[in-house]
């Protein structure tokens, strides 16, 4: 009895220690630590080993359009006084000039989808980025000094909280700027002044620039479109030869066609099955589908739709039945 008891013992030891081998720990942050509250835990601004650039297959980063310039008020739960990692941070509420250098990094598709601080869905193919004070919403320029590149973005969530980080892109942004296969790179960050006085007097300026006979009926509204870059007085003279754009026209200033890119491709006959899916799926509601020829791509899309919401939601309909990465365009 006494040797059955022992043999039990001995059994019940390898049992546990069986158990014990198989226990598996979540992997840490390679670029960014975890944040001490539960909402940076849940939202953006970090990049983990398990992240990355998701299936960007058939969508063209070139063809994304910067962030649409337009009055937005800054939101007061976004923008209260926080604590990460021990440090405490107090956001901007309100437009300052801002001009920094720093080092950039990018996340993709492990927040893909998942809300930003601003409450909004983050989507790693459009032009957004997280930043630690700047207003939530608020709009910069990125420039890339190492090859000129620039990029406009809209910051609508937190991060990144590691000392050497300034800016979290999104992963198209990083891609536009040339930081991807780095994973990060150093930037310069001008925050943008997108007051209704600043916009007004960019679309004006425009307004002066095209003919006569094309802009005697033109108005202006908030919004503008990222041709007409407004930087703040304390931005610097552009010398990397980013972002040389043409004058916006009347028509460009008084209206904006929003329409859903649901796919680019070489192939025409490529083009042509998704649009017939799209079709099929009654994904674009009374708006055309098409497949538009232009730069040596055949792009699939959706539109116009006379607001960015009314895009945004056939866009998030595309990407709900497709599994696409759907993306709204002003052009």
């Amino acid at each position: 009895m006494a040797i059955f008891k022992k043999s039990l013992i001995i059994l019940g030891l390898l049992a546990l220690a069986g158990c014990a081998s198989t226990t598996s720990t979540k992997p840490e942050s390679t670029t960014s630590s975890q944040t001490t509250s539960k909402e940076s835990t849940q939202k953006g601004g970090g990049y983990y080993l398990d992240d990355g650039p998701g299936d960007a297959t058939g969508i063209d980063f070139d063809s994304i359009p910067d962030a649409q310039l337009k009055t937005e008020k800054p939101l007061v739960s976004s923008n209260k006084p926080y604590q990460a990692l021990g440090k405490r941070y107090v956001p901007m509420t309100s437009y300052a000039p801002y001009t920094k250098q720093g080092i950039a990094s990018w996340y993709g598709k492990r927040y893909h989808g998942r809300k930003t601080s601003s409450g909004e869905v983050y989507d790693m193919y459009g032009m957004s980025a997280a930043h630690t004070t700047l207003p939530i919403p608020s709009y910069v320029r990125v420039v890339n000094p190492a090859n000129g590149k620039a990029v406009i973005v809209r910051v609508n969530d937190r991060g990144p909280f590691k000392n050497d980080r300034l800016i979290d892109l999104s992963y198209a942004a990083a891609y536009k700027l040339g930081l991807v296969a780095n994973g990060s790179g150093k930037v310069e960050v001008t925050a943008i002044d997108t007051s209704p006085e600043a916009l007004k007097k960019a679309a004006n300026i425009n307004i002066a620039k095209v003919e006569p006979s094309t802009t005697s009926n033109a108005q202006t509204d908030n919004s503008v479109t990222t041709s007409s870059i407004i930087t703040s007085a304390a931005s610097s003279p552009d010398t990397n030869n980013a972002s040389i754009v043409e004058p916006a026209t009347s028509k460009e200033i008084t209206s904006a066609s929003y329409y859903v890119q649901a796919g680019a491709f070489k192939s025409e006959a490529n083009g042509e099955v998704l649009q017939k899916k799209i079709l099929n799926l009654d994904l674009a509601g009374n708006a055309a589908v098409t497949n538009v020829y232009n730069n040596g791509l055949y792009r699939v899309r959706l539109g116009p739709f006379s607001s960015k919401k009314e895009a945004d939601i056939h866009a998030n309909k595309v990407r709900n039945q497709l599994n696409i990465s759907a993306i709204v365009t002003n052009q």
